[in-house]
């Protein structure tokens, strides 16, 4: 039920008979003056003279002062567009206690004459289609108790002692800025709610005057700073401060709070250690911490506990997984993602499980887990999550037959096999990737339709089930990748025709590509067949509804031309037909793609021109651009880059899995372009690679390669280059890789900052070049002196400034890198260290880095635990939503450098989401699970 309406009825006594006369002209006269759409539905419907007014619906009466007057009007929902500049009878109305206009298109700014209500006791504005800021005069009308505003902006002043204020609800305004330090004034104030704006800055500290708060949700803005004490709110029942950026200690001082219920501090910065007192609250129902930097032993909890997540934290020591038989109410438990060891030893007596409590959501994820806890007879166990441990051996027949499994994830274990064949009738989400599993790959029946199945990097080695869509009518994600599959691709796949993720990658899949992937799955976002032997062409029938977004069909055996139906899929961002023998020239019918981000064609039979006279868009979005290895020719036709990304690194080839915005790259080596190289190229001032190598490029290397301030590595070997080399490529102090062998360079190498750090193997192959470190000296007849030299008595001076820091960077590395080359401990030695510095330095900068004993064993993001909050569910309904698991799958999703197996993570990648609204098959024992 609306507050408003709850709020009519807790307030207003209705009466019904004798409006009087002038009341029931203004309300006909407020109904003509408004535009509005419902003519045979809706309140305003049934509202004409023929009726007493009192009887209208939406209007309530009550006896004021010995005389019938309206008290309440109610015209939420009525699909009122325009604004009230007309409306004057409305507010004539002097006798309004309650006013809702919630709901509505108004599409005009609050009227400053709403604060002529001066009875006004309960005004609700939401979701009515005002906009601008909200005059100061309705937070200062004196008789208001509950101010409803969400998705307003909000900004005003509330005087001092406004004691009849008791609710103000916020809720997605567009305000921004800081919470108004006179919130402290509304002295009444019970129930407060500005979840989900852009409120920034600190909590005001005048809030600790709120004696009378018993709701208090801040959720989902940018507060920072620490929580301010509201020991004086004895009353409060709910907090929600999560989704902030707030830090510090959680305050110590709980033990004033004997009525609190729901406490939820997730995804803020509180570090040090959760304090005893906030779980020593005798009604505490449900406590959610995770996402935070909490540490130190998970603490003991009060039995009355029906929620407890403090996943993601740094929480340590060793748990006994059989506390948990004392809390008895208990229905979630999420510890996932701690430095905690859970022991579940202890419990595998199957006559003690049935006095564990009766789960809806276990989670212990990345908890050291050696075994399967034995929880046998759980009746209301939806979401399961063991995912990341060390568990070994089979699944047990427990967790196979506990039927009212939904999301089940024992993904990054040791699993080997099923105790028992695969008995989940309600099953949606089933994640089994990294594994041990082999053999055949399992087929579930589930009544309920898969919606997620993901058995990649395992051992199946049989062949995909000619019938496999038969088990995935409305999946809409399935991935097989990285297992010893064999076979064709059965053409049934197709008839899976609500998928949007398709994923075969790194098998031995054979055959040619089923045509009707391409034709009947209009809802197919991303199709990865990389890695396989699939030979023949590509099926050129992609649809005008082609929805595609990445299309990875590298390191196969395709052939024939790129088909010009793939214009039809305009939202494609990734490509990559690299690796095969595609014979054609460049896809220009590409071009007016305005959303393609990733183009590689490498190792391929491409040939011609890279020029599209005829199409003169440009890639604005481009990241990579990757044309080595074919056989174009010409001169290089000048793209448009913009934040492009590295997919080789100083010489070395290295395997692209994620886009990461902060790095670029431009390869176009072993072609037969010629020409000079175009100056534009230093334009490209986020350039870390430039690799131009192998081709037949003439003229200077362009000095404003110089203004590529972070230009990492740089290879133009193996050209007809000439003249000197640009002493601006000094100025580039991240420049850590240079190959210009092989061509007709000539003059003094440029000395100075990074190019003291290259050996001759990087100027090679040049006969006119001359200077350190090559061999040869330059004469003073035929070179100048460099800037930083002295000339005197006809004799070169020495560059001691430079000289000294090269013989002491050569001794130096030397001396460290000689035994690493040489012992495989003294590289795991380093390797370690660097480990240790890359895990301080990339968080400062946004990453999350992994080691290479950890860094496929990455928490899914943006996946959080989204649990029911409202306190007052029947206890028969699951109180608990799974996860938003919004099924975000990236093909490119890490930068894995090959050289040493270690893996930067990005937090704030762009990769590609389940788009279709999975509440559509959400789960019979839950009404609002979101996927």
């Amino acid at each position: 039920m609306p507050l408003l309406s709850i709020l009519v009825a807790s307030h207003v006594a209705p009466v019904s008979g004798q409006c009087p006369g002038d009341q029931q002209s203004l309300l006909l006269q407020l109904k003509q003056s408004l535009n509005f759409s419902r003519s045979f539905s809706g309140n305003l419907a049934g509202w004409n003279s023929s009726i007493d007014c009192c009887n209208w619906l939406g209007i309530t009466c009550d006896l004021v002062g010995g005389l019938v007057r309206v008290v309440g009007l109610n015209l939420s929902n009525e699909s009122i567009t325009g604004g009230l500049e007309n409306s004057i009878a409305l507010f004539s109305l002097q006798h309004l206690q309650v006013l809702d206009l919630s709901f509505n298109s108004f599409n005009t700014t609050i009227p400053t004459a709403v604060s002529n209500l001066t009875n006004l006791r309960h005004l609700n504005l939401s979701s009515a289609g005002f906009y601008g800021q909200i005059p100061s005069a309705v937070s200062q009308m004196s008789s208001l108790v509950s101010l409803d505003l969400s998705t307003l902006s909000f900004l005003g002043h509330f005087p001092q002692n406004h004691y009849s204020m008791q609710t103000l609800l916020l809720t997605d305004t567009n305000f921004s800025g800081k919470l108004p330090s006179s919130l402290g004034n509304l002295g009444n104030l019970s129930r407060i709610e500005l979840s989900r704006c852009n409120f920034s800055g600190t909590i005001p500290r005048s809030l600790e005057n709120l004696a009378q708060l018993n709701y208090l949700d801040f959720s989902s803005n940018n507060l920072i700073g620490p929580i301010p004490s509201l020991g004086l709110s004895k009353s409060l029942v709910h907090l929600d401060l999560s989704y902030n950026q707030l830090a510090g200690d959680i305050p110590a001082q709980w033990g004033s709070f004997q009525k609190l219920e729901y406490v939820d501090l997730r995804h803020n910065s509180f570090n040090g250690s959760i304090p005893p007192s906030l779980f020593s609250i005798p009604t505490l129902q449900k406590i959610q911490l995770s996402f935070n930097q909490l540490k130190g032993p998970a603490p003991e909890f009060f039995r009355t506990l029906k929620v407890l997540v403090l996943s993601s934290n740094r929480f340590n020591g060793t748990v006994q997984l059989n506390w948990i038989q004392a809390l008895q109410n208990l229905t979630t438990l999420d510890l996932s993602y701690n430095n905690l060891t859970v022991d579940a030893s202890g419990n595998n007596n199957s006559t003690l499980s049935s006095i564990y409590p009766q789960f809806g959501i276990l989670n212990l994820a990345s908890s050291n887990l050696s075994q399967f806890p034995e929880l046998g007879n759980q009746s209301r166990l939806t979401r399961l999550d063991l995912s990341g441990n060390n568990i070994n051996g089979v699944v047990p027949r427990w967790i196979l037959e506990t039927t009212t499994i939904y999301h089940l994830n024992l993904s990054h274990n040791n699993l080997v096999d099923f105790q028992v064949p695969i008995s989940l009738p309600n099953l949606g989400v089933l994640d089994m990737h990294h594994n041990k599993l082999e053999g055949e790959i399992p087929i579930i029946q589930s009544s309920f339709s898969m919606i997620y199945v993901d058995y990649s990097n395992n051992f199946f080695n049989s062949s995909i089930p000619v019938d496999i869509s038969n088990y995935l009518p409305y999946a809409l994600f399935f991935s097989l990748s990285n297992n010893r599959l064999s076979g064709a691709i059965p053409a049934s796949i197709c008839n899976a025709s609500y998928l949007q993720v398709l994923d075969l990658s790194n098998n031995t899949l054979t055959g040619t590509i089923p045509s009707c992937l391409m034709e009947n799955i209009g809802t197919l976002a991303v199709l990865n067949l990389r890695g396989n032997k699939v030979h023949g062409s590509i099926p050129d029938t992609f649809q005008a509804s082609c929805s595609l977004q990445t299309l990875d069909l590298s390191l196969n055996q395709l052939n024939g031309r790129v088909p010009k139906s793939l214009s039809n899929c305009t939202a494609l961002e990734v490509l990559d037909l690299g690796n095969n023998m595609i014979d054609d020239v460049f896809p220009c019918l590409l071009k007016n793609n305005s959303s393609l981000r990733v183009l590689i064609l490498r190792n391929n039979l491409f040939h011609g021109s890279t020029g599209c006279p005829h199409l003169p868009g440009t890639w604005q979005k481009l990241q990579i651009v990757d044309l080595a290895f074919n056989n174009f020719s010409g001169p290089l036709t000048q793209l448009y880059y913009q934040d492009s990304i590295t997919v080789t690194s100083k010489g070395l080839e290295m395997e692209l899995v994620k886009v990461l915005t902060v790095f670029t790259s431009v390869d176009f080596s072993s072609n037969n372009f010629d020409g000079p190289i175009p100056a534009a190229v230093g334009q490209l001032n986020a350039l870390y690679i430039l690799n131009f190598s192998h081709n037949g490029f003439t003229g200077q290397i362009p000095a404003v390669f110089g203004n590529i301030s972070q230009l990492e590595s740089l290879d133009l070997s193996d050209n007809k280059l000439s003249g000197e080399i640009p002493q601006e490529l000094t100025e580039l102090t991240f420049l850590s890789f240079v190959n210009l062998s092989n061509n007709n360079l000539l003059g003094k190498i440029p000395t100075g900052r990074q190019f003291l750090t290259f050996d001759n193997t990087s100027y090679q192959g040049n006969p006119g070049l001359c200077g350190s470190p090559l061999m040869k000296s330059c004469s003073d007849s035929n070179t100048p002196p460099p800037s930083g030299r002295k000339q005197g008595s006809g004799q070169q001076s020495l560059d001691w400034e430079f000289i000294i820091p090269g013989i002491g960077f050569g001794a130096a590395a030397a001396t460290v890198m000689a035994p690493l080359i040489f012992s495989k401990k003294a590289t795991r030695w380093c390797d370690d260290h660097i480990d240790r510095i890359l895990m301080v330095l990339l968080p400062l900068c946004g990453f999350r880095y992994y080691t290479s004993n950890d860094w496929r064993r990455v928490q899914p993001e943006d996946m959080t635990e989204e649990y029911n909050t409202d306190l007052d569910d029947d206890d028969e309904e699951e109180e608990e939503s799974y996860d938003e698991f919004g099924g975000r799958y990236c093909v490119y999703c890490t930068k894995l450098d090959m050289t040493r197996k270690m893996a930067i993570h990005d937090p704030k990648c762009s990769c590609h989401h389940l788009s279709r609204p999975v509440s559509t098959f959400s789960s019979p024992f839950s009404s609002t699970t979101t996927l």
